[in-house]
């Protein structure tokens, strides 16, 4: 199924779904969407629990109102734009790229695909996915399709609001593991990200943490593609097949937003 196409299906879809479920207790799921289960990849975050990337502001969640004392229940929620489980656009690292707020529909509903590394990675934290690992996921599932979120299931999302997240040595470098930059590379040269896509990854960025220089990032933004990163729920989402859709606050020269990002999940 194109992209394209599935696309104005959900859309379609979830305006009937307005339509006819108004009024109406107990409607039926609409034509198109019930050959689809809906998953969760993104964190709840909690001041008490979310992972923040050392240097970016602290989540804070104040309440500011409560039923008993206002009517009404508020919180005052401060976070930086990739907090918890986040996107990140072309101009988070490249002032002439799109920011948030420029980029198409499209580029946030994508083809998705999973990469299991997760025995690579619990051997070898700084674990490098290089292009041999996406040849052989290839052999086993096929192409990688066009324009696809290329998700890396490293097993970090089960080291989600504790210290081990992080991963800190005694030196106080952070170990986590990513694509190699030779990688990303030949996605890229070989079209299968093509005019839009994605790299995801449970982790905090979607190269090893020891790259300081954040070159897959850049490599990344600079082809105007997105990431999606410190995804959920990943065991949820299948190897092929699936197509992910990500939303959040769309900020005016955002830098990419804390996300809701949810798979839609063919049903077998």
């Amino acid at each position: 199924m194109r992209r394209r196409s599935m696309l104005a299906g959900v859309v379609s879809t979830v305006g009937g779904m307005v339509v006819t479920g108004a009024g109406t207790a107990g409607a039926a799921a609409p034509p198109g969407l019930r050959d689809y289960r809906l998953v969760n990849l993104a964190h709840v975050n909690d001041p008490d629990r979310t992972n923040v990337y050392p240097g970016d502001p602290e989540f804070t969640a104040t309440t500011v109102a409560t039923v008993p004392e206002d009517g009404f229940y508020l919180q005052y929620v401060r976070q930086g734009e990739h907090t918890g489980t986040h996107w990140g656009a072309p101009a988070h690292f490249n002032e002439d790229q799109p920011h948030a707020d420029e980029l198409d529909v499209e580029d946030l509903f994508l083809p998705a695909v999973k990469i299991d590394v997760r025995e690579r990675a619990a051997r070898d934290a700084d674990y490098a996915v290089g292009v041999r690992d996406l040849q052989r996921w290839e052999r086993e599932h096929g192409r990688i399709p066009d324009e696809a979120a290329i998700v890396l299931w490293t097993g970090w999302e089960d080291r989600w609001g504790t210290p081990a997240f992080y991963n800190f040595d005694q030196a106080g470098q952070m170990h986590q593991p990513g694509f190699s930059l030779e990688a990303a590379r030949w996605l890229v040269r070989t079209g299968r990200l093509g005019r839009r896509g994605a790299l995801g990854t449970d982790t905090f960025s979607v190269e090893p943490a020891v790259d300081t220089s954040y070159s897959v990032s850049k490599l990344l933004y600079r082809e105007h593609r997105i990431s999606l990163e410190i995804l959920a729920n990943l065991a949820k989402l299948p190897a092929t097949g699936a197509h992910i859709l990500v939303g959040g606050t769309v900020n005016r020269r955002g830098s990419g937003s804390p996300a809701s990002i949810y798979a839609f999940v063919p049903k077998r």
